[in-house]
């Protein structure tokens, strides 16, 4: 499972296209500042318009293009620097707008109105923001659902210290598996985890010794010596160090905070990792079960949009469409497990490979407006 510090990319924050800063000087078609919120928009066009806003405050901020009545988000600039121009692009419809200056340091302040009359009949959608009290039952749910999978994987780990002691190979394998997807399933929880990701789910990478470090433990530690001959009862003691670690998480959890953004951000970059780490076998510690972790990636995922779904699908369009990609990128995944057996990465044909990396490139790119749409915004 991914882990804070070495996510892949953050997920765009954006509402409608905003290209990067402006390289030469642009005539600014619309000012904002404080006490100055959407200067020179007096006479908008409707239609496939682009909005140069341009920040002559001496403050960074965020500007939002906004339904007045609803105060839906049509577009948003973050980070909007001191003399900066960037712009919008979106299609405006017949309808009214304002902007919103959200300066650091102060008051959030909305601009006057406008009313577009000469544009389609309908343009860009308007999406409701979401705030903190919004996703509340969405973080109740999904830590609740974390919760019983911590204690799930503690009992797997009981497992895994058992077959260990048992002096069965084939069988201590065969529980690593179990854990190892216990673990991949509390997806979106990681940040949450502190410490103990690392401890419980920890690579070599960057240790000083590698593969061979004396302070790597964990689930990838015990994956590495079981496919590398290592003597089980010496794993069996790094299997009871992870069981206290599980424990010690188990302990914290309840008292630790989830950030509500981690949710909706998680969506995306859970997969988004997959593809990095596991769909390139970067991980691997010898057990070949990129496609059993990807697997558990997907329960995650889906972990996550089910806890955020009442808030999310009434803004995002696009809600049943990656479902079905999510559901079609399961059954590829499931194709390559026969007779409880997963098929290697390595071992994909090219076919199966690149049908792989097509489906979740698709999803992830349909899942990426959730991390914008669900994105806890200041309102003052």
């Amino acid at each position: 499972m991914p882990r804070a510090g070495r996510l892949a990319v953050a997920a765009a924050l954006t509402l409608a296209a905003a290209a990067a800063c402006t390289s030469a000087p642009q005539p600014p078609g619309v000012e904002v500042a404080r006490g100055h919120c959407g200067v020179g928009w007096a006479k908008p066009t409707g239609g496939d318009q682009t909005i140069q806003v341009h920040n002559t405050d001496s403050v960074t901020m965020e500007v939002q293009l906004v339904d007045p009545a609803s105060h839906g988000i049509y577009a948003e600039i973050e980070s909007l620097a001191p003399g900066t121009i960037r712009p919008f692009h979106l299609v405006l419809g017949n309808g009214t707008y304002a902007f919103t200056c959200l300066p650091d340091g102060a008051d959030v302040e909305t601009g006057p109105s406008v009313t577009i009359k000469n544009g389609p009949a309908t343009g860009a959608k308007a999406i409701a923001p979401v705030s903190e009290t919004d996703l509340a039952p969405a973080v109740k749910t999904y830590r609740a659902h974390v919760s019983g999978g911590i204690t799930t994987l503690a009992a797997d780990v009981t497992t895994l210290r058992t077959a260990l002691a048992s002096g069965d190979r084939h069988r201590s394998e065969q529980a690593w598996l179990v854990a190892q997807m216990d673990y991949n399933r509390l997806g979106a929880a990681y940040d949450t985890f502190g410490d103990a990701a690392d401890a419980i789910d920890g690579t070599p990478d960057g240790l000083p010794a590698g593969v061979r470090d004396k302070d790597w433990a964990g689930l990838r530690r015990i994956e590495f010596g079981l496919w590398h001959g290592e003597s089980l009862p010496a794993l069996g003691s790094l299997a009871a160090k992870l069981s206290g670690d599980v424990a010690g998480l188990r302990h914290d959890f309840g008292t630790e905070r989830t950030d509500p953004n981690d949710l909706p951000l998680r969506s995306h970059e859970i997969l988004e990792n997959t593809l990095q780490f596991e769909l390139s076998g970067a991980e691997d510690e010898g057990a070949h079960a990129e496609l059993a972790v990807m697997s558990a990636n997907l329960d995650g995922t889906r972990m996550v949009l089910d806890a955020i779904q009442p808030e999310i699908q009434p803004r995002f369009p696009a809600w049943p469409a990656v479902l079905d990609e999510l559901s079609t990128l399961q059954k590829l995944v499931d194709a390559q497990h026969k007779a409880g057996t997963w098929k290697p990465v390595q071992s994909l044909s090219v076919y199966d490979r690149e049908k792989l990396d097509g489906t979740l490139g698709q999803l992830l790119e349909d899942l990426a407006p959730i991390a914008a749409i669900g994105e806890v915004r200041r309102t003052q």
